[in-house]
């Protein structure tokens, strides 16, 4: 099972970014989905995760801001990020929860993360 993560980059402050992750593999099924971040210097958090029938949970600092979709056919988690601030800058992790075969339980995958850096 891999996650590959993809669109980060640099955005000025107030601009937008799109970061997609794709689930590729052997697995009978996905949990939840999600995005992490970690800024320099800083433990990895929470930004937002979703539920396999669409139930989303956001951190207090990107509420109103970010928004957490996914689309179940493709098995991607997308994270669309507005009205950016300069801490946001971080590398962010997708990363979710899979079943790889009936019989066993399932465990958390990490994508390689993606470089988000909001500066003017």
């Amino acid at each position: 099972v891999q996650l590959q993560a993809s669109g980060g980059g640099l955005a000025q402050p107030g601009g937008s970014l799109r970061l997609s992750c794709a689930a590729s593999g052997r697995f009978v099924r996905i949990n939840d989905m999600g995005w992490f971040r970690q800024a320099p210097g800083k433990q990895r958090e929470l930004v937002a995760d979703i539920t396999g029938g669409g139930g989303t949970n956001y951190a207090n600092s990107v509420l109103g801001r970010v928004f957490i979709a996914r689309d179940n056919a493709k098995n991607t988690v997308d994270l669309q990020m507005n009205s950016l601030l300069p801490e946001d800058t971080a590398v962010y992790y997708c990363t979710a929860d899979i079943r790889v075969h009936w019989g066993r339980d399932s465990r958390r995958y990490w994508g390689q993360g993606t470089l988000v850096t909001v500066s003017s």
